[in-house]
């Protein structure tokens, strides 16, 4: 059965392997990027290798939190239910490491912005819908001051920081909608792939990007999650795993995300 499922990050790397891939399987997928130009491309492409063109295009800019809710409220203007919302969107090096709003964007783009999709789009993610949080390897503990903007890191820092505080909240999320749904799961999609983040991060190629998606479509879809609200799967042994120790913490899940919600309520509301 053809489901919809809404993969950000989809114009290059992972996310626009996964949506090739859940393309090809009958999907509709809905494209999102943060360049016109390149998700129109994506797109262009991804139709020409399909049976029919079952893509739609939704730009925002996922540094900054007016555009991520629009991008819910546009979304949710469109369909009325939707099957699976993978997370994929995310940096690591940047030109700029403070957003318009005085965060590091690694934690805007890789933490808050899809914790704040994610809760908007919730009223059309059912019990049997998934959200499936790109995660990684490299976690390290949060500093809520770094969180806030209020310290500076460099780059493995604040990615490492961004996608523990990603793997924390899904965690805490995921745990508390397990009777309701969605599923919300993390993921490592496997480390060192052959994406533009790695290649600048590491000057690497890295490897086959499809093993990555391969993982993403089977958590957005197969029934080996359907009971994995809350878990982290580590593609790099390929099973579920223990994320880092402070994920396991109730008390440091939910400090970091009221640490979150009350940047969000500030930013939102100014």
């Amino acid at each position: 059965m053809s489901k919809t499922i809404l993969v950000t990050g989809a114009t290059d790397g992972i996310g626009f392997e996964t949506a090739k891939m859940l393309l090809s399987a009958g999907h509709t997928v809905l494209l999102h990027g943060r360049n016109s130009v390149k998700l129109r491309d994506a797109q262009a492409t991804l139709a020409a290798g399909a049976a029919d063109d079952k893509t739609q295009c939704y730009l925002a800019d996922m540094a900054n939190f007016a555009d991520v809710i629009k991008l819910a409220t546009n979304i949710k203007a469109k369909h009325s239910s939707l099957d699976a919302v993978i997370n994929n969107a995310g940096v690591f090096k940047v030109p700029t490491s403070m957003t318009e709003d005085k965060l590091d964007v690694r934690f805007a783009v890789n933490t808050f912005a899809p914790y704040i999709l994610t809760k908007a789009l919730l009223p059309i993610l059912g019990k049997g819908s998934r959200v499936v949080n790109v995660s990684s390897a490299a976690q390290a503990p949060v500093s809520l001051a770094a969180l806030a903007g209020q310290q500076s890191l460099n780059d493995s820092q604040a990615y490492a920081q961004s996608k523990l505080a990603l793997t924390m909240w899904s965690r805490q999320l995921g745990l508390s909608r397990a009777e309701n749904g969605p599923v919300v799961v993390s993921v490592n999609p496997k480390s060192l792939l052959g994406s533009k983040m790695v290649k600048d991060a590491y000057g690497m190629a890295g490897s086959d990007l499809r093993v990555g998606a391969d993982i993403l479509t089977r958590a957005a879809l197969s029934d080996e999650f359907l009971e994995a609200s809350g878990q982290y799967y580590d593609n790099d042994i390929a099973q579920f795993a223990q994320p880092h120790p402070d994920a396991l913490s109730e008390q440091k899940n939910k400090t970091l995300i009221t640490a979150m919600d009350e940047i969000i309520q500030r930013i939102t509301s100014e």
